[in-house]
């Protein structure tokens, strides 16, 4: 969304696909899930007067037209660029399958997974612990519009802290909403560390694939 009220930014959505191309072209494997709260979030909709079921297949369907964009930015660089969706609607991507993703993957193919898990009730943090774990990503990376994770809200909070390592149980102790519980929990019982960092600063996502300290990384 970017500096939009809604939708797509061309600026904010050339800065992604710069970033990543960059950590693709560093010999970095990539798996994208990507949201469609620019669009349509499922979970507010439900207050809209939208049933809570259909409001998350619109926020699915939201979330195809994000990597759909994503897809058509890459393939213009020249970048070979797979979409997959957890919901059948092949002319528009290729249904999810772990075989084929991992084939891609080996090409050196960005993959992109959109409509979240393809079930109600589960937001697009499942799906990327979800598909990080299917993939056996060495690790779940995930760029927000913060630093890292703090110690409150830093957008409300100035003295709030940030963490350069925490573990999972220090999160759950001090109810740090790092990520939603049921992807929290996935990444906390298969040992699938999780980067937190600021993907909209340019250049962070570089940085961090190179070594430097950047973001918050959680562990057990």
């Amino acid at each position: 969304m970017g500096q939009e009220s809604q939708g797509i930014d061309p600026l904010q959505l050339h800065n992604y696909t710069e970033q990543i191309i960059a950590a693709r072209n560093a010999g970095i494997q990539i798996g994208l899930v990507v949201g469609g709260g620019n669009f349509f979030r499922g979970i507010s909709g439900a207050g809209q007067g939208v049933d809570r079921v259909n409001g998350d297949y619109m926020g699915m369907l939201a979330t195809v037209i994000n990597g759909l964009a994503l897809q058509s930015a890459f393939r213009k660089e020249g970048i070979p660029c797979n979409l997959y969706t957890s919901i059948r609607m092949e002319p528009v991507g290729e249904l999810w399958n772990r075989h084929k993703v991992l084939d891609a993957l080996n090409q050196n193919h960005i993959c992109i997974f959109t409509s979240g898990t393809g079930n109600p009730y589960f937001t697009t943090d499942t799906t990327a612990a979800l598909r990080a774990l299917e993939i056996g990503a060495d690790a779940l990376l995930k760029g927000t519009r913060v630093d890292g994770v703090y110690s409150d809200d830093p957008e409300k909070n100035p003295d709030a802290k940030q963490f350069t390592e925490i573990t999972f149980n220090e999160v759950i102790q001090r109810d740090l909403r790092v990520m939603d519980q049921t992807a929290f929990t996935l990444c906390h019982e298969n040992d699938l560390r999780v980067i937190v960092f600021n993907m909209n600063q340019k250049g962070n996502l570089q940085r961090l694939i190179s070594g430097d300290n950047i973001g918050t990384i959680i562990t057990n």
